[in-house]
């Protein structure tokens, strides 16, 4: 099934998607009902087949028009990518990203948190300039000829060690010149400690800010709390408020996650677009199933019916002149992204890695702490190479679930984290995230045709 078309209903749209091409068709009810039979019947038996429902000179019709766009390369294409994979094991790997752990430590006890409060199954500890100036220095000495190398300040809550984030921004701007880099400083941050110091700091220097915050504050107190239990909500809102303001609403994010406990999460996305950001992420919780806010399967319907509604308001609201971002449904149905990227997702493990205060490196964050995946430190590099060439073989043909779904192209595989958490293997993919995605793409796809019909 290499030619793979998906067709689905939303909101009053009929969409047909093709897969290999990422061309999107918005198209009537016969032309549908057509399509559903198009490649196992001949013309004849399609007419025969849907007589009750239209006249046979309509279906064909529309026959006439799905050809037309098979001929144009607009349906049933082949999968150009599927022999590009193979060469990928053999390509060099060049380092372009490092996620820095500037602090294990936090200020608030986050309960779903994957690092313990900030501590990550280890001790608190804090970066040195020492060591971050060696991460930097790997980075650029494993970039390649890539000229823009990407450094996030991460935690942990980064702003608790917020001098040595200084001096090394300070390091990596002196370094850039000298080498002909370019670096693209971010930085993610829980609000606690944030002032116009930092704002103004954050605003001259980090390309993008993440401002993690729930949504609605019975929701984001329930699950972001200070140590003594007390909610982070009214402190860090109107802290945020301003940030966004004077980044002119631009390059940041609100970064929310849902669990178990707030399945009608729309409202809080919704919540956060009404306080006045633009930019909004809210992803659901990657959970055990034993913690009491998991995501369940039988979840899965309610929170379709939420991506569908917020899907819906976000038109309504684009249309009225105050539209927002939602991360999860941008999507570029023009070029799409490089093919590298499509095929293999976020680079963990390969051209993006995570960097605990004393120096080690591991494939992404979410795997910090877990010896098995201890890959090297920053002044050795990356001694231990297997794990780097099994995640550069994890990509959308390498796996199973992956190969003839139609949202592929678009999560490139889903997260090697989640399918290492839920079955063992960077290799699997974790099936409920796979289910919210699919919906997101439909909904992303869908939000795209209804605009573009007006």
């Amino acid at each position: 099934m290499n030619h793979q078309v998906h067709q689905y209903k939303n909101n009053g749209y009929n969409i047909v998607l093709d897969v290999n091409s990422g061309a999107v068709h918005v198209v009537d009810d016969v032309v549908y009902d057509v399509l559903e039979l198009y490649e196992t019947c001949s013309e004849q038996e399609i007419v025969s087949r849907l007589k009750d429902r239209y006249p046979a000179q309509e279906v064909q019709e529309a026959y006439a028009e799905l050809t037309e766009l098979k001929e144009a390369g607009e349906l049933f294409t082949e999968d150009a990518y599927r022999d590009y994979i193979f060469d990928f094991k053999n390509r060099g790997t060049v380092v372009k990203a490092l996620c820095l752990h500037i602090a294990h430590d936090c200020n608030l006890a986050c309960r779903y948190c994957f690092a313990e409060e900030g501590e990550y199954h280890g001790r608190r500890a804090l970066m040195s300039f020492e060591v971050g100036k060696a991460a930097l220095d790997f980075l650029i000495a494993n970039s390649g000829s890539r000229r823009n190398l990407e450094v996030d300040f991460f935690g942990g809550e980064p702003t608790m060690n917020l001098e040595v984030v200084k001096r090394l921004v300070a390091y990596g701007r002196e370094q850039e010149k000298i080498h002909n880099k370019n670096f693209r400083f971010t930085l993610t941050t829980n609000g606690v400690l944030l002032n116009d110091d930092i704002m103004e700091f954050a605003n001259k220097e980090m390309a993008n800010v993440v401002l993690s915050i729930d949504g609605r504050k019975e929701t984001n107190d329930r699950m972001r709390p200070f140590r003594n239990g007390t909610g982070s909500y009214d402190l860090i809102v109107p802290k945020f408020q301003k940030f966004a303001e004077s980044r002119n609403q631009e390059n940041y994010y609100v970064r929310g996650t849902y669990t178990h406990h707030n399945p009608d999460f729309s409202k809080d996305v919704l919540h956060l677009a009404d306080l006045g950001f633009r930019q909004i992420s809210v992803e659901p919780v990657v959970a055990q199933e034993t913690d009491d806010y998991a995501i369940r399967e039988e979840d899965l319907p309610q929170l379709f019916e939420q991506y569908d509604l917020l899907a819906k308001e976000m038109i309504r609201r684009e249309k009225e002149g105050r539209g927002f971002q939602f991360f999860h449904f941008m999507i570029d149905l023009e070029g799409g992204p490089c093919v590298a990227k499509r095929l293999s997702g976020c680079g963990s493990g390969t051209e993006y890695l995570a960097v605990t205060p004393w120096g080690d490196l591991y494939p992404c964050h979410q795997f910090v702490g877990n010896e098995a995946f201890f890959m090297g430190n920053v002044t050795e590099g990356v001694t231990n190479t297997e794990i780097r060439d099994m995640f550069k073989s994890c990509n959308v043909y390498a796996k199973e679930k992956c190969k003839d779904c139609f949202a592929r192209f678009y999560c490139s595989g889903g997260c090697a984290a989640n399918a290492y958490h839920f079955h063992g293997d960077i290799h699997d993919a974790y099936d409920i995230g796979c289910a919210l995605q699919k919906k997101r793409v439909e909904c992303a796809i869908m939000i795209k045709a209804a605009l573009a019909q007006d």
